[in-house]
């Protein structure tokens, strides 16, 4: 569900559910913050790659078992899911995501919480999770792109491709190559101007060795974020609440399906 990889202080992990497209369900959410917290834990790495296997980065929060779930569920899973968001959001030490096809919805923010943000060229960017009534990672988005950037793109459902991204600031670099599609292990950097240490399959963002002590760069982390987990927390919590959450995913689910082309 997860594939570690550790090496040079780099510590990859491969969100690997590519028959669902790394759709964020319960126990990937929960693997996800056990190996993120470890990773935290443990001094040797200076950097944690954040990657999915497949065609796709992660396509959002799993709504495969929506019918047979209950609000209170539903609440529970975005509340771990936010705990998630907010513990890479704080991180001691470097992050880096890399993305592939759909970053969408939960997967978008996770994306946006990394501080350094690879896309590849086919990488795309939604943020719908207002359409179903949550409100779920858009200070942090708004920290990345502006308020106004946010904001349109959340209440009006755009989608942004990996460019359109850049431009706006959520993508800090584009990829010169695509992620390998079997195991999500290679984002083959060719930068020519790269160090003869650099490590294979690891974006440009991860190679480079700190310049900075780990207790020093932990500090100027905390003091360059703002710190407004609980609010974040509670703005999740007071939209998930209102009554009726399992159907308004429903109902934007269907409107989903409906527009597929046939």
């Amino acid at each position: 569900m997860i594939e570690h990889r550790s090496q040079d202080g780099v510590l990859s992990l491969t969100l690997n559910r590519p028959e669902r497209g790394n759709a964020l369900g319960p126990d990937l959410v929960e693997a996800l913050l056990s190996a993120v917290q470890t990773a935290f834990d443990n001094r040797e790495h200076h950097t944690l790659v954040l990657r999915g296997a497949g065609r796709h980065f992660c396509t959002g929060l799993d709504l495969s078992d929506l019918d047979q779930s209950s609000d209170g569920e539903m609440l529970l899973r975005l509340v771990r899911i936010e705990t998630l968001l907010s513990l890479i959001w704080q991180a001691p030490l470097r992050t880096v995501a890399v993305a592939q096809g759909r970053a969408w919805g939960a997967g978008a923010d996770l994306f946006a919480c990394c501080e350094r943000r690879v896309a590849s060229a086919d990488a795309s960017f939604r943020f719908p999770g207002a359409q179903f009534g949550i409100v779920l990672g858009t200070r942090r988005l708004a920290e990345r792109v502006g308020v106004d950037r946010a904001r349109q793109i959340v209440l009006e459902g755009g989608q942004w491709d990996a460019r359109q991204a850049t431009a706006a600031g959520l993508v800090t670099e584009l990829a010169q190559e695509p992620p390998m599609a079997v195991g999500g292990s290679g984002l083959a950097d060719a930068d020519p101007g790269q160090s003869a240490a650099a490590q294979p399959g690891q974006p440009a963002a991860a190679q480079t060795e700190p310049l900075v002590d780990a207790a020093t760069a932990q500090a100027i982390r905390a003091a360059t974020r703002l710190q407004a987990g609980d609010a974040d927390l509670a703005a999740l919590v007071r939209s998930a609440s209102v009554p009726g959450l399992r159907q308004r995913m429903q109902a934007y689910r269907a409107r989903q399906m409906a527009a597929r082309p046939t």
